[in-house]
């Protein structure tokens, strides 16, 4: 029977496992999930994410949650008019270059959705993996540092340097930068090839304080070892501050008001192309970062691995179904079924997430057909993408 079978057994407890999680548990297959962290909150969570792979969800999360997501958005009151759009300035000047209209997103804090999906999910924590038997005559087993095992049936770097601050902002200071857009924009220097990112996290009315919490990201190339990410925190947040003076007076007045105790936090950026790996017959496969890790300038990877569990989940149900005598595929066929549709998908979108990163630093290739700001995907998405393209203004 379906109930005797190993467990499927879920390596990381971020939103993509957790996702498949919940998958499993509302098709009722056994899993456990493992963690490293001692606990949720053990290390930072980042920061916002943009989901648009919300069918996927809709198949993975039970009703009771999808009607919970709306706690997790970064500004309900901007998500209940479902004015989402994507805008890229020239931030010497703050003019726009273009914006895409984007109709069924979700702008999401990463902390707050991740603890919505942990519901009704046990996770055991503190479990770091240190050796994978694939040859265990019962399924697959995987051993922690801490001597305990279980047993179950399942970088490229970049010549950019990244520095991100999160900071609070009264309504009066925030109105500058708000009415460009109430969620977030991005931009580039035209002279000397800085990206600026600036997101919206949460608001009075999901903090409870009079402030607006969002993050400052800035990104540059290297040239020189003085372009180099410094040592000391003080050090970063001279060099955001600096990065910054040539910038539009409202962006280089939000980076001038970065409190000196900020951390700022580097990124180090890095790729991982989907290789091929053995699935030693359908026991092990890999989802999410571990399988294809992009940089985040299409903002596409927790996307990917999202639909990456939903895929899965897919293969699983059948494979279950078969173990119950209801089916007939194999462990080892719904793996291969599974990476077959997810290794192409993802090879793409490493791909263009890398051109977009270098794109985003070279003022010349940034127009509406750039990688950068292509929003044609290859996941499954609801709703659609609309292109509203502004003319260029003069680069000067």
């Amino acid at each position: 029977m379906a109930s005797e079978q190993p467990p499927v057994l879920i390596i990381g407890a971020g939103v993509v496992g957790l996702t498949l999680a919940q998958a499993l548990k509302k098709e009722r297959i056994p899993f456990r999930i493992f963690e490293r962290d001692e606990h949720i909150d053990a290390r930072g969570h980042g920061w916002g994410i943009t989901i648009w792979a919300l069918d996927s969800w809709d198949v993975c999360l039970p009703a009771s949650l999808l009607a919970r997501l709306p706690e997790a958005e970064v500004n309900p009151a901007e998500a209940r008019r479902n004015r989402a759009k994507f805008m890229f300035l020239n931030l010497k000047t703050g003019q726009p270059l273009y914006q895409v209209q984007v109709k069924n997103q979700r702008r999401l804090n990463r902390e707050k959705i991740r603890k919505l999906l942990l519901n009704g999910i046990d996770v055991e924590w503190n479990k770091s993996i240190m050796a994978l038997d694939p040859d265990a005559d019962d399924g697959v087993r995987v051993t922690f540092q801490d001597g305990t095992s279980v047993t179950g049936s399942t970088l490229r770097p970049l010549p950019i340097r990244f520095l991100g601050v999160t900071i609070k902002l009264t309504p009066e200071e925030i109105k500058p930068l708000s009415s460009l857009d109430p969620m977030l924009f991005q931009g580039t220097h035209p002279e000397t090839g800085t990206f600026m990112w600036y997101s919206l996290l949460d608001t009075p009315e999901t903090n409870g304080t009079k402030y607006y919490r969002c993050q400052l990201n800035v990104s540059w190339p290297v040239q020189s070892p003085e372009d180099e990410v410094p040592d000391s925190n003080s050090a970063r947040l001279d060099r955001l501050r600096k990065l910054s003076e040539p910038f539009d007076e409202r962006f280089r007045a939000a980076f001038n008001k970065i409190p000196d105790n900020t951390e700022a936090v580097e990124i180090k950026l890095r790729d991982w192309p989907c290789l091929s790996w053995p699935t030693f017959g359908g026991k092990v496969t890999l989802a999410g970062d571990a399988a294809h890790a992009m940089v985040m300038y299409r903002g596409e990877g927790a996307n990917h691995g999202i639909t990456d569990a939903c895929e899965l989940r897919d293969q699983l149900v059948e494979v279950w179904k078969s173990k119950g005598g209801g089916g007939d595929i194999t462990q080892a066929k719904a793996i291969e079924n599974y990476e077959a549709g997810m290794r192409p998908r993802s090879i793409w979108s490493v791909e263009m997430s890398r051109q977009a990163c270098i794109d985003a630093h070279d003022f010349s290739r940034i127009n509406g057909s750039s990688a950068l700001s292509a929003r044609n995907t290859r996941f499954r998405v609801t709703g659609g993408l609309q292109s509203d393209q502004v003319p260029p203004p003069e680069a000067g």
